[in-house]
């Protein structure tokens, strides 16, 4: 069974950065396309970014492109995402979920993290 933990959460101000990471077990981590996705109070869960299994491929929402940036470090089982330029209204619960291999810019993933709050002041 897939485990995943975030962490690096925070509040920061409008302008800064965090840096979110998600700890993967229990499946071989190379095998697996790693998403993020955030959730704002009163709206759906959207996809944020999406990196593939090898780090092939790599999708970002609009919203964030040129802001964001994933990556993964297989050697450590883990995924990162680089949030620079922070908005108010990137406020959310953001989870790291993993599939196989290839990445998709929806939910349909199999394993989920529990969720790690950022709040953004303006």
């Amino acid at each position: 069974q897939v485990q995943l933990v975030e962490s690096g959460g925070g509040l920061v101000q409008a302008g800064g950065s965090l840096r979110l990471s998600c700890a993967f077990s229990g499946r071989t981590f190379s095998t697996y396309a790693m998403g993020w996705f955030r959730q704002a109070p009163g709206k759906e869960r959207e996809f944020v970014a999406g990196i593939s299994w090898n780090g092939g491929r790599i999708d970002y929402a609009d919203s964030v492109k040129g802001r964001f940036t994933i990556s993964r470090d297989n050697a450590k089982n883990t995924v990162y995402l680089q949030m620079n330029s922070l908005k108010p209204e990137d406020t959310a619960v953001y989870y790291c979920a993993a599939r196989r291999f290839i990445v998709v810019a929806t939910i349909d993933y199999d394993y989920w993290g529990q969720g790690s709050q950022v709040t953004v002041s303006s």
